[in-house]
C-alpha cells in the first residue's frame, strides 16, 4: 500500500513523504506520470523500471522522473519512505536546459544526504517560502546537474549581470516590496530563475539570499524593539514572520537572544543610573 503525505507546496514545487509497504514482490503494473520529479530514498529501498531498464534504489540512490515516463516499481526486501520531489516544467528547465536525464538514476554521496536532511528540517519550518525554498534548490540543483547535461554554465561576462540582480534583489527586500515575500516571485519579477538568483548571493556577498533577507528582517525588529515595540505578536506579523515563537526562534538563532531579552538590552538606562 502506497501513502503520500505532502511536506511542503509551493505553485513551482511539491515535496512529499511517500511511504510503501511491502505488498507485492513483483513488478507493479506500468504507471505514466505527468510531472517532473526527483525521488530520494530515506529508509528501505525497492526495485524501479523505467524505459526497460531495471534499478534497486536505496539510501545511496536517487531517481529522475520525467513526464510521460513509463515505470513499474516492486519490493522485494521490504517497504520503504521516500522523498518526492515534484517541479514544474519550467523550474526543471532552469535546473537541466532542454535536456532529458542522461542518468535514471543518481549517487547520493554523503554531502548530498546531508543536503536532503537539512530540506526536510527546514520544511518542518514555518519559511516555505525562503528557507525551504533555498534548500531545494540547492540539493536539486546537485541531483539534477548529476544525471542531465545541465543549463550553459555562466560566463565571465555574467559576473556584472549577477551582480545587478543581487543590488535589484536587495533593493526590493528591503524596499518590502510585494514580490520579495518568496524567493520564486522574487526571481519572476527581476526575470530570472529561482536557481541563478539564489547562486548569485553567496557569489556576490558571501550570505545566502535567505540569510540576507533575515539581516533586513532582524534590522528592522531591531529599530522597532529600541523604540519601546510592546507587542511581539504584532511586530511578527508586520515583518512577515508566521508568528511571535517564528520571530523568537529566528532572533535567537542568530542574535542568540529573544526579542524580550534584547528589548531589555536596547532599553535606554533609567536616569538615576547614569553618570
Amino acid at each position: 500500500m502506497l501513502t503520500s503525505v505532502p511536506v511542503a507546496a509551493r505553485p513551482d514545487f511539491g515535496i512529499s513523504a511517500v511511504s510503501c509497504r511491502a505488498d507485492h514482490t513483483r513488478w507493479s503494473a506500468p504507471e505514466v506520470r505527468a510531472d517532473y520529479r526527483v525521488v530520494l530514498v530515506r529508509r528501505g529501498l525497492f526495485r524501479r523500471r523505467a524505459a526497460g531498464v531495471p534499478a534497486d534504489v536505496d539510501t545511496t540512490l536517487a531517481y529522475l522522473g520525467v513526464p510521460g515516463e513509463e515505470e513499474s516499481f516492486a519490493h522485494p526486501a521490504g517497504g520503504d519512505v521516500c522523498t518526492s520531489i515534484s517541479v514544474t516544467p519550467r523550474l526543471w528547465r532552469s535546473l537541466a536546459g532542454d535536456s532529458g536525464p542522461t542518468a535514471r538514476t543518481i549517487y547520493i554521496d554523503p554531502r548530498i544526504d546531508l543536503a536532503h536532511r537539512r530540506l526536510l528540517t527546514a520544511a518542518r519550518s514555518d519559511d516555505v517560502d525562503y528557507a525551504t525554498a533555498e534548500e531545494l534548490l540547492g540539493l536539486l540543483s546537485t541531483v539534477v546537474s548529476r544525471g542531465t547535461t545541465g543549463p550553459t554554465p555562466l560566463g565571465n561576462a555574467s559576473v556584472d549581470r549577477d551582480q545587478r540582480l543581487v543590488a535589484a534583489a536587495r533593493e526590493a527586500i528591503a524596499e518590502g516590496d510585494p514580490t520579495a515575500d518568496t524567493l520564486f516571485a522574487l526571481a519572476e519579477s527581476l526575470g530570472v530563475s529561482p536557481s541563478r538568483l539564489s547562486r548569485a548571493f553567496p557569489r556576490h556577498l558571501g550570505v545566502s539570499v535567505t540569510r540576507y533577507r533575515h539581516r533586513v528582517r532582524i534590522g528592522r525588529a531591531l529599530d522597532r524593539l529600541e523604540a519601546g515595540e510592546t507587542s511581539l505578536s504584532a511586530l511578527a506579523a508586520d515583518l512577515g514572520y508566521a508568528d511571535q515563537a517564528h520571530l523568537t526562534r529566528t532572533m535567537r538563532q542568530y542574535l542568540g537572544h529573544t526579542p524580550t531579552a534584547l528589548r531589555r538590552l536596547l532599553a535606554p538606562a533609567p536616569d538615576h543610573a547614569r553618570p
